[in-house]
Protein backbone atom coordinates (compact mmCIF):
# COMPACT_ATOMS: atom_id res chain seq x y z
CA UNK A 1 0.00 0.00 0.00
CA UNK A 2 1.38 3.22 -1.07
CA UNK A 3 1.18 6.58 1.02
CA UNK A 4 1.52 10.26 0.65
CA UNK A 5 1.40 13.16 2.64
CA UNK A 6 -1.21 15.38 2.11
CA UNK A 7 -2.96 18.66 2.80
CA UNK A 8 -5.95 20.56 1.64
CA UNK A 9 -4.87 24.22 1.34
CA UNK A 10 -5.63 27.20 -0.38
CA UNK A 11 -3.41 28.41 -3.13
CA UNK A 12 -2.09 32.21 -3.07
CA UNK A 13 -1.72 33.93 -6.57
CA UNK A 14 2.05 33.59 -8.12
CA UNK A 15 1.86 37.45 -8.39
CA UNK A 16 0.97 37.94 -4.23
CA UNK A 17 3.49 35.14 -3.42
CA UNK A 18 6.15 37.30 -4.81
CA UNK A 19 4.63 40.63 -3.18
CA UNK A 20 4.71 38.11 0.42
CA UNK A 21 8.36 37.06 -0.95
CA UNK A 22 9.49 40.56 -1.36
CA UNK A 23 7.58 42.55 2.02
CA UNK A 24 9.35 39.49 3.63
CA UNK A 25 13.12 40.42 2.42
CA UNK A 26 12.14 44.20 4.04
CA UNK A 27 10.65 43.39 7.39
CA UNK A 28 12.57 40.74 8.50
CA UNK A 29 16.32 40.00 9.32
CA UNK A 30 18.06 37.59 7.25
CA UNK A 31 18.71 35.21 10.08
CA UNK A 32 15.35 35.37 11.28
CA UNK A 33 14.58 31.94 9.79
CA UNK A 34 14.36 29.75 7.31
CA UNK A 35 12.24 31.66 4.43
CA UNK A 36 9.23 29.67 2.94
CA UNK A 37 10.09 29.41 -0.98
CA UNK A 38 7.61 32.05 -3.13
CA UNK A 39 6.05 28.76 -4.83
CA UNK A 40 5.15 26.58 -1.68
CA UNK A 41 3.29 29.49 0.36
CA UNK A 42 -0.70 28.87 1.03
CA UNK A 43 -2.74 28.38 3.83
CA UNK A 44 -3.16 25.18 4.63
CA UNK A 45 -6.99 24.14 5.50
CA UNK A 46 -6.13 20.62 6.59
CA UNK A 47 -3.28 18.66 7.19
CA UNK A 48 -3.51 14.50 6.51
CA UNK A 49 -0.24 13.49 7.12
CA UNK A 50 0.59 10.12 5.44
CA UNK A 51 -2.78 9.03 3.87
CA UNK A 52 -2.96 5.73 2.00
CA UNK A 53 -4.41 5.99 -1.79
CA UNK A 54 -7.73 4.21 -0.88
CA UNK A 55 -8.28 7.19 1.54
CA UNK A 56 -6.99 10.22 -0.51
CA UNK A 57 -9.59 8.72 -3.10
CA UNK A 58 -12.18 8.61 -0.61
CA UNK A 59 -11.08 12.57 0.72
CA UNK A 60 -10.90 13.53 -2.78
CA UNK A 61 -14.98 12.46 -3.25
CA UNK A 62 -16.36 13.56 -0.37
CA UNK A 63 -14.30 17.20 -1.10
CA UNK A 64 -16.14 17.21 -4.47
CA UNK A 65 -19.25 17.32 -2.55
CA UNK A 66 -18.84 20.78 -0.98
CA UNK A 67 -21.04 23.15 -2.59
CA UNK A 68 -20.27 26.63 -0.65
CA UNK A 69 -19.76 30.11 -1.68
CA UNK A 70 -16.51 31.55 -2.07
CA UNK A 71 -15.48 34.39 0.36
CA UNK A 72 -12.32 36.83 0.72
CA UNK A 73 -9.36 36.76 3.17
CA UNK A 74 -7.58 39.81 4.47
CA UNK A 75 -3.89 38.76 5.33
CA UNK A 76 -3.47 41.74 7.72
CA UNK A 77 -2.12 40.03 10.91
CA UNK A 78 1.74 38.46 11.92
CA UNK A 79 2.92 36.43 14.71
CA UNK A 80 5.71 34.41 15.52
CA UNK A 81 5.21 30.93 17.12
CA UNK A 82 8.39 30.41 19.41
CA UNK A 83 7.98 26.17 19.89
CA UNK A 84 6.86 24.88 16.23
CA UNK A 85 9.37 28.34 14.94
CA UNK A 86 7.21 29.62 12.74
CA UNK A 87 6.57 32.99 11.93
CA UNK A 88 2.93 33.55 9.97
CA UNK A 89 0.90 35.85 7.98
CA UNK A 90 -2.78 35.27 9.06
CA UNK A 91 -6.07 37.33 9.09
CA UNK A 92 -7.39 39.33 12.39
CA UNK A 93 -10.79 38.30 11.80
CA UNK A 94 -11.24 35.07 9.70
CA UNK A 95 -14.02 34.98 7.81
CA UNK A 96 -16.71 32.69 8.39
CA UNK A 97 -16.68 30.92 4.89
CA UNK A 98 -12.91 30.12 5.52
CA UNK A 99 -13.72 28.92 8.98
CA UNK A 100 -16.75 26.60 7.74
CA UNK A 101 -14.82 24.83 5.20
CA UNK A 102 -11.55 24.43 7.03
CA UNK A 103 -13.68 22.81 9.79
CA UNK A 104 -15.85 20.21 7.33
CA UNK A 105 -12.42 19.23 5.90
CA UNK A 106 -10.55 18.92 8.99
CA UNK A 107 -13.87 16.47 10.13
CA UNK A 108 -14.32 14.63 7.23
CA UNK A 109 -10.45 14.01 7.53
CA UNK A 110 -10.66 12.71 11.14
CA UNK A 111 -13.83 10.49 10.27
CA UNK A 112 -11.27 8.70 8.16
CA UNK A 113 -8.17 8.20 10.59
CA UNK A 114 -6.37 10.85 9.03
CA UNK A 115 -3.54 12.71 11.45
CA UNK A 116 -4.11 16.80 12.47
CA UNK A 117 -1.44 18.90 13.11
CA UNK A 118 -3.64 20.93 15.83
CA UNK A 119 -6.51 20.34 17.48
CA UNK A 120 -7.98 23.92 16.54
CA UNK A 121 -7.80 25.93 13.21
CA UNK A 122 -5.24 29.30 13.31
CA UNK A 123 -5.67 30.26 9.35
CA UNK A 124 -2.23 31.38 8.09
CA UNK A 125 0.48 31.26 5.60
CA UNK A 126 3.72 30.12 7.07
CA UNK A 127 6.74 32.73 5.89
CA UNK A 128 9.79 31.32 8.00
CA UNK A 129 10.45 28.19 9.41
CA UNK A 130 13.45 27.63 12.17
CA UNK A 131 12.82 30.88 13.94
CA UNK A 132 13.93 30.21 17.25
CA UNK A 133 14.74 33.08 18.43
CA UNK A 134 12.11 35.93 19.29
CA UNK A 135 11.82 37.63 15.83
CA UNK A 136 10.66 41.59 15.36
CA UNK A 137 7.47 41.55 13.89
CA UNK A 138 6.45 44.23 11.16
CA UNK A 139 4.43 47.60 12.44
CA UNK A 140 0.51 46.85 11.69
CA UNK A 141 -0.82 48.64 8.31
CA UNK A 142 -0.02 45.99 6.07
CA UNK A 143 -2.67 44.34 4.09
CA UNK A 144 -3.56 41.49 1.82
CA UNK A 145 -7.06 40.46 -0.01
CA UNK A 146 -7.44 37.00 -1.39
CA UNK A 147 -10.81 36.20 -3.03
CA UNK A 148 -11.10 32.46 -2.48
CA UNK A 149 -12.71 31.05 -5.50
CA UNK A 150 -11.35 27.24 -4.99
CA UNK A 151 -9.36 25.30 -2.30
CA UNK A 152 -7.19 21.83 -3.66
CA UNK A 153 -5.62 19.17 -2.40
CA UNK A 154 -1.46 19.02 -2.65
CA UNK A 155 0.83 16.36 -1.73
CA UNK A 156 4.22 17.08 0.20
CA UNK A 157 7.82 15.60 -0.75
CA UNK A 158 11.14 16.30 0.41
CA UNK A 159 13.49 15.53 -2.39
CA UNK A 160 16.99 17.13 -2.83
CA UNK A 161 17.47 18.81 0.20
CA UNK A 162 13.51 20.96 -0.37
CA UNK A 163 9.87 20.32 0.30
CA UNK A 164 8.02 20.60 -3.16
CA UNK A 165 4.37 20.89 -3.05
CA UNK A 166 1.97 19.34 -5.78
CA UNK A 167 -1.70 19.93 -6.33
CA UNK A 168 -3.55 16.94 -6.52
CA UNK A 169 -7.00 18.50 -7.28
CA UNK A 170 -8.67 21.40 -7.16
CA UNK A 171 -12.71 22.50 -6.17
CA UNK A 172 -14.15 25.41 -7.37
CA UNK A 173 -16.21 26.75 -4.51
CA UNK A 174 -19.69 28.38 -5.76
CA UNK A 175 -23.17 29.07 -4.25
CA UNK A 176 -24.94 26.46 -2.47
CA UNK A 177 -27.75 24.64 -5.03
CA UNK A 178 -31.02 25.87 -4.15
CA UNK A 179 -30.57 29.63 -3.34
Amino acid sequence: MTTQRLFFALELPAPLQQELVRWRAENFAEDAGRPIAAANLHLTLAFLGEVSDETSLRLQQLAGRISQPGFAIDLDDAGHWPRPGVVWLGCQRPPRGLLQLANLLRAQAARHGCAQSAPSFHPHVTLLRNAAHKVALPPRGFHWRLDVSHFVLCSSRFEKGQTRYQVLARWPLSTPKGD
